[in-house]
């Protein structure tokens, strides 16, 4: 162990858990000890993390480790590179995988959201969604992930948060019907998508407390033409784009941006829609409070019952039901 002593930089750091860390693989990041009232470097930035390493830690009964704030962004780096294996280690309780997966997924798609996007999407941010819904599917499927997640679930409504938890929803309920591998994540895919049109939209009017003007809503409801324009150039099934252009559409025509009705709404995507409607209920947004799981499932029932689908709603609440959300 190297035990040169690092008090006395004026550095941040962060804990980590010792099982977030592989052994053989390389990390662009140092990993720090704090002992007798410092931080003590364990291992150095580029040096692979060994099953010695981690034997010694167990041993010793070491929880947590360190890394320098200045190095969060090669960690997280790291944790999504590692994110499939990390999913699908048993070994790991399932609420630290859940947390690995919401923090992971979070740091993807704040970096699409939070910066003003060209445009198009770029192909690299878009490998980076896919890979997370191609490491997370399998994840969802187990038993009790989504009421382990749910603890992390945000309740104060950002467009990227919202995006994750409308594929946590849309993918949980995908699982309880026909569908096949291909299908789930190209409709996964989508939901984790669906909103990314709104990267195109003013903020002014996103993030605008109270009502918004009849113009303001029409701005609004092109995200959708644009979402789809914006991803024109990547490798996408037609099942991706129509849950990315459709989950606005509503059985009674009434939605856009084509005024689709009953059956020439796919099965999928009104599986998305419900959970984009419910998912925005559920969350504070500038115009709104967020309510509780029942509040916004009674309105659903009784409000918007000609505009959305009532055996995808028994299917929802059942999964709901299921993971003890309501």
């Amino acid at each position: 162990m190297d035990t040169n002593s690092c008090a006395a930089r004026p550095v941040s750091y962060f804990p980590v858990s010792p099982v977030m860390l592989f052994p053989e693989v390389l990390g662009d990041f140092s990993v720090y000890l704090w002992q007798g009232g410092d931080f003590v470097l364990y291992t150095k930035s580029g040096q692979k993390f060994t099953i010695k390493h981690r034997r010694i830690l167990h041993t010793n009964g070491v929880k947590e480790v360190y890394i320098q704030g200045s190095e969060r962004q090669q960690y997280e780096k790291y944790i999504e590179q590692n994110l499939g294996t990390i999913l699908l280690d048993q070994e790991l309780a399932i609420d630290v995988r859940s947390k690995v997966f919401y923090e992971a997924t979070t740091v993807v798609m704040q970096d699409v959201f939070d910066r003003k996007l060209p445009s198009s999407l770029r192909a690299r941010h878009f490998d980076r969604i896919t890979e997370i819904v191609k490491s997370s599917i399998k994840f969802l499927a187990e038993d009790h992930s989504l009421s382990a997640i749910a603890s992390f679930i945000s309740h104060d409504y950002k467009t990227y948060t919202h995006c994750m938890q409308v594929f946590i929803y849309s993918v949980a309920v995908f699982q309880n019907c026909d569908m096949s591998d291909g299908e789930i994540f190209e409709c996964g895919l989508g939901a984790m998508l669906h909103d990314v049109g709104k990267a195109k939209i003013p903020r002014r009017i996103l993030n605008k407390r109270g009502s918004l003007t009849q113009s303001e809503r029409e701005i609004i409801k092109e995200h959708p033409v644009h979402g789809v324009s914006m991803c024109a150039h990547l490798p996408m099934t037609q099942n991706t784009i129509n849950c990315i252009l459709f989950h606005h559409e509503k059985l009674d025509g009434t939605g856009y941006p084509a005024g689709l009705k009953g059956d020439s709404i796919p099965m999928p995507v009104r599986i998305i829609s419900m959970a984009d409607i419910y998912d925005a209920l559920t969350t504070a947004r500038p115009y709104a409070e967020a309510m509780p799981p029942y509040e916004a499932l009674t309105l659903i029932r009784h409000d918007m019952r000609d505009g959305v689908d009532m055996d995808v709603f028994k299917r929802f609440v059942s999964v709901l039901s299921g993971a003890d959300m309501l």
